[in-house]
């Protein structure tokens, strides 16, 4: 737990340290991943727009599949072990791309079979992740952890993407895997030097069927109209988000005329939003509420993507640029306030089956999008598309615009121990069925 209140989180406690250096390396690799299997498919397979969505939607995929067992699983097991076993099968996976590339075997068939297969290892990290983090920090501790660790992130996004498309023009696509092999091997180092342990789970007064674990924390979103609000805003942004996202490479080479090295610049631009959105996130929210800071992150910002589908050579870029860091920094500023109202205002012990029970219902919806994206792109061409779902991004954020996060200048804290939800807390705090 938190080891005092003075000084800075990252100075002052070790285990934060340690899982921010593990999480910061990771989506280092993943952000070169990010580009980098994109180029591999269009550049050296040759992959038509609709595989490079194809191979998008493969990786977000295992949310929909196994993202609501995953959460009761989570739940009933101690979290670092499951984080320690997700890193180490990556680890493998994204190796075995270069590896396969050097004997002649890489297809795109191949790619979708590692996407999947490491999209799985990405849904028990996530979840165990996002259940982890409330062990180790203080209440008072976790909106100052969430921004760093968003901060860091889009920091580490901003490297990642920059270094996939230079690695891609320089010593080729498939070398960029290697790099995320390598952040996975940081990750790992860094979660096994955590000195703090979970106590072992218990039995005691919890469903013994997984299916009424998964059940529960459906109910927990459906009955609660502040879970339920941000559930379906989830999902239709993310709809929007990965309909432009997964064709956003082949716009930009196919349609824009760029190198592979000026588009993992311009991505990495883009990614600087996530930078300013984490160091705005807590300010903003602390000056005007963060309900209202919400509003303002949510549907405010990224009324500017709207640019992003205008985007053309030389100083044409800029637009693209605008668009993206805005829609950027709204996404990862809300990421901020949500997760902390989440680990405050959840029963600890449904934390698990929370997180996986939003990421199926919001999750869900990214493979439908990079679908969609591959789809509109092929039918209708690359920019109309991206018109398209650039213009869904500000429009998903009418949920929130009509919900109780309007009607408010901050979101709560904590939950009542009665409510019209249907779903009481018993005097210790633990959940008692039936819940909302």
């Amino acid at each position: 737990m938190s080891h005092g209140i003075g000084g800075g989180l990252l100075r002052r406690h070790r285990d934060f340290r340690l899982l921010w250096c593990g999480e910061t390396a990771g989506k280092f690799g993943a952000s070169v991943t990010g580009v980098a299997m994109p180029l591999v498919a269009v550049s050296t397979l040759h992959a038509s727009t609709f595989e490079v969505g194809l191979l998008n939607a493969a990786a977000w995929a295992p949310w929909l599949i196994i993202g609501l067992p995953v959460g009761a699983w989570v739940d009933r097991l101690r979290r670092r072990p499951i984080m320690l076993a997700a890193a180490a099968v990556s680890l493998l996976l994204f190796a075995s791309v270069p590896v396969t590339a050097w004997s002649g075997r890489l297809s795109i068939g191949l790619l979708l079979v590692v996407a999947l297969l490491t999209g799985t290892a990405a849904v028990f990290f996530q979840t165990a992740y996002t259940a982890y983090l409330p062990t180790i920090l203080e209440p008072d501790d976790q909106p100052e952890g969430n921004a760093k660790l968003h901060g860091s992130a889009s920091a580490a996004q901003i490297a990642g993407l920059g270094s996939g498309g230079l690695i891609a023009q320089l010593a080729g696509a498939v070398n960029g895997m290697f790099a995320n092999a390598a952040t996975f091997l940081v990750s790992l180092l860094c979660l096994a030097g955590i000195r703090h342990r979970e106590p072992r789970i218990t039995r005691t007064d919890r469903p013994t069927s997984l299916v009424s674990e998964v059940r529960e924390g459906l109910r927990l979103i459906a009955y609660d109209p502040w879970f339920r609000t941000f559930t379906l805003f989830g999902a239709a942004s993310n709809l929007a988000l990965m309909g432009y996202q997964s064709i956003q490479v082949v716009f930009l080479v196919r349609s824009v005329g760029l190198t592979p090295g000026t588009v993992g610049v311009l991505i990495a631009a883009t990614s600087a939003g996530g930078v300013a959105g984490a160091f705005a996130a807590r300010r903003v929210a602390h000056r005007i509420g963060t309900a209202r800071a919400t509003l303002l992150f949510e549907l405010g910002l990224p009324m500017l993507g709207l640019l992003i589908p205008l985007t053309v050579g030389g100083a044409g870029t800029l637009l693209f640029v605008t668009g993206g860091f805005s829609v950027v920094a709204g996404v990862v500023a809300g990421n901020i306030i949500k997760a902390s109202f989440q680990q405050r205002y959840c029963p600890p012990d449904l934390l698990g089956r929370l997180t996986a029970s939003t990421a199926f219902l919001s999750y869900g919806t990214i493979p439908i999008g990079a679908l969609l994206g591959g789809v509109l792109g092929t039918a209708l061409g690359l920019r109309t598309a991206m018109a398209i779902t650039t213009a869904g991004v500000p429009l998903a954020a009418l949920i929130l615009l009509f919900s109780p996060i309007r009607r408010s200048r901050d979101l709560p804290t904590s939950r009542p121990a009665t409510s019209n939800s249907k779903l009481t807390l018993d005097s210790d705090g633990k959940s008692a069925l039936p819940r909302h």
